[in-house]
């Protein structure tokens, strides 16, 4: 039996309360180590729980045992991305045949419309006008004085990775400097879709399709931390995609591993050759050998025909705001996975790249000028920074003619009023020979120019890469599967091939920019495809353990009816890098200590290191609360006898998620993982 200290307590409902202390008894010896043989919840725990209709609980969602699980007809799977955005489905009676939604409403010439850009646009009220092309295009058409009234957010989504404080009331800003709560921005979005889709559903089945009809899968990249994963859950509850009643009707799916679960499907045919041919016309001669070179072995159709158990593969996830990498082993011959490696990567994707463009501008136009042009002439902005996208997707490595960007004329325009000079004087003076000015106002860039904005993001991506794969744990990995939309720059496909091309076999699939967003679809279907994932970080709860003199430190001596207790001890649920099964359970017996309590809340805390002791380490954060709300249970108080709260965690699946029972009543609690607002 342990007990806890202030960091674990139980609280009544009022927050100015002190708070109470709580009993914790674990199942098997003093510490909580997700390791084999797991804290398994017993027969009579089990029993209960499958007797209630209540189910267990997602991080940031309540539960109602009243509520019943509809059917659904449709997986619909929404690619939530920094710079672009799509969705895709498959009815469940044909889960073969995977959907694309490519019928989006403007577009850029030359740039296919399988997806459409994360821009939002909201009135100068705040009420939703366009998303996608529409948003940009309105945008663009608005007169500059009025443009300035209204609300436009664009690449908003890096915000959740950025902000180690996000919480419910974390505010975005748009074009405009405005600020608008960062929940609404992203319901906005989302309910965009919802109702997209939903449309689209019912013009092709003829058929009135609604929003119990569709299980909704959501993706995120695998490196986001739970108070991210929780906020767009709480995003898409805002949006009406599912409710915090009924949490299971959306998932989410961490963008790698659905990648992993597609890219397997694929026939040889539907990838990237080893050596990319120019755009030139192909003899027959030529054309046999660029099919035969697809494959090393002869007879072998689809990827997975050369996978077997125990073969390994690495997932590089390159998108606009991300770089996600995953290792991945088959553990059957029927497909399950198992991850070797926890997630790791970070804020590498293409937006990098118009970083680095942005930091040229600077250079060349002076920051005072590039700020206020964004500020006074922000639809030019817009055009600016669009007119570079196309410029930049054309760059590759065989590219030896200049790449030319088209300077708004507002952009001209306004420089001269600025700085009282020509645009073209500025870019002699900075006087880069791979930098120039075209009569045609294009700012004209060289091979050398371009390769050099994208280098700073290459050479971090090709460090995490190498990093993941000089690991200790990793070892044998046959392939890397290259994916996601900046995957498709044909700079970042010859630098990894390059890298790693005589390590291993780099494979990369044609549509690779659509391979997250069918394989979500995939991931909808069957959630449990991926058995085991490695924990990301450790997690725990601080407690009491009797004090040891010579292994305790003093200062966490004291002293409590007499007996002496070391204070802030981190017991620990899972550890970082750990293997945790899909389904692992964790059990702890809370006790509140005073009759009639209504909520007990304990604090979770986290850190990215294995050996970490005690909660006041500097790498120990606390992370989120988990409430147990008491006031729905009937519970007879007997003379001397002492509630018992068992809960169940789990961290093996893309969420942390907590189901609690009463162990007097065999009823479950309503509890909840919070990691938002903690």
């Amino acid at each position: 039996m342990v007990i806890t200290d202030d960091q674990l307590t139980a609280s009544t409902s009022s927050s100015h309360q002190k708070p109470i202390e709580v009993v914790v008894t674990t199942q098997a010896g003093p510490t909580s180590q997700l390791n084999a043989p797991l804290y398994s919840p017993s027969e009579s725990i089990d029993s209960a729980i499958a007797r209630s209709s209540r189910s267990s609980v997602d991080s940031g969602t309540s539960s109602d045992p009243a509520r019943a699980q509809p059917g659904h007809f449709v997986i619909v799977a929404i690619d939530f991305g920094t710079t672009f955005s799509g969705y895709a489905f498959s009815f469940t009676r044909d889960p073969d045949s995977i959907h694309m939604m490519r019928k989006w409403e403007g577009g850029d010439p030359g740039v296919i419309n399988q997806k459409t850009p994360t821009s939002l646009l909201l009135t100068p009220e705040g009420k939703f006008h366009s998303f996608g092309f529409s948003a940009r295009d309105n945008f663009h058409d608005l007169d500059p004085q009025e443009a300035k009234k209204w609300l436009y957010f664009e690449k908003f989504k890096m915000t959740l990775h950025y902000r180690s404080d996000l919480n419910s009331e974390t505010m975005l800003k748009a074009s405009n400097g405005k600020r608008v709560p960062a929940l609404e921005v992203f319901a906005h979005a989302l309910r965009f879709f919802k109702e997209h889709a939903l449309q689209e559903l019912s013009d092709q089945s003829s058929t009135k399709f609604l929003n119990e009809d569709v299980r909704w899968v959501l993706t995120v990249p695998a490196i986001w931390r739970a108070h991210a994963k929780q906020f767009m859950r709480q995003a898409a509850y805002d949006a009406g995609l599912a409710a915090s009643t009924y949490p299971e009707q959306l998932l989410i799916a961490l963008e790698p591993e659905a990648a992993s679960i597609y890219v397997r499907r694929l026939r040889m045919h539907q990838l990237i050759p080893d050596r990319p041919f120019k755009q030139t016309t192909l003899t027959p001669s030529k054309r046999s050998s660029r099919s035969q070179s697809l494959t090393e072995h002869p007879g072998m159709d689809r990827v997975s025909d050369e996978f077997r158990t125990g073969t390994r593969y690495m997932v590089v996830d390159c998108g606009g705001g991300t770089v996600d990498i995953t290792v991945h082993e088959m553990e059957s011959r029927y497909g399950n996975l198992i991850e070797l490696y926890k997630a790791t990567g970070g804020p590498y994707g293409s937006v990098g790249v118009d970083l680095e463009f942005e930091k040229l501008l600077i250079n060349i136009f002076g920051a005072d000028f590039i700020e206020a042009f964004k500020y006074k002439r922000p639809a030019g902005w817009v055009d600016l920074m669009i007119a570079f996208e196309s410029r930049k997707r054309a760059a590759n490595p065989w590219k030896s003619t200049p790449l030319n960007v088209s300077l708004p004329f507002s952009f001209i325009d306004y420089h001269k009023k600025f700085r009282g000079h020509q645009v073209e004087s500025a870019i002699r003076r900075y006087g880069d020979k791979d930098v120039r000015w075209s009569s045609q106002g294009m700012l004209r860039l060289m091979p050398e120019a371009m390769l050099r904005l994208f280098q700073p993001t290459l050479d971090r991506i090709k460090q995490s890469v190498g990093d993941v794969l000089n690991n200790p744990k990793v070892r044998d990995v046959r392939y890397i599967f290259l994916v996601g939309g900046f995957s498709e720059s044909g700079l970042l496909q010859s630098e990894i091939r390059k890298e790693f091309g005589h390590l291993t076999k780099v494979i990369i699939p044609q549509d690779v920019a659509l391979t997250i967003l069918k394989g979500a679809v995939l991931f909808g279907l069957d959630p449990t495809v991926v058995k085991v994932r490695s924990s990301r970080l450790t997690y725990g709860v601080g407690v009491l353990n009797r004090f040891i003199h010579g292994k305790h430190p003093k200062d966490k001596l004291i002293v409590k009816d007499g007996i002496e207790w070391c204070t802030d001890v981190f017991d620990k649920f899972a550890i970082v890098d750990q293997s945790i099964a899909l389904g692992d359970t964790v059990l702890r017996s809370y006790t509140p200590a005073r009759v009639g309590q209504k909520c007990s809340i304990i604090n979770i805390y986290c850190s990215e290191a294995k050996d970490c002791t005690f909660i006041s380490e500097a790498s120990v954060k606390k992370c989120g609360t988990m409430c147990m709300d008491l006031t729905e249970v009937q519970y007879q108080q007997n003379l001397g006898r002492r509630r018992e709260i068992q809960t169940r965690m789990q961290f093996g699946d893309t969420e942390i998620k907590v189901s609690a029972l009463d162990v007097a009543t065999g009823k479950c609690v309503r509890a909840s993982i919070d990691f938002l607002n903690k």
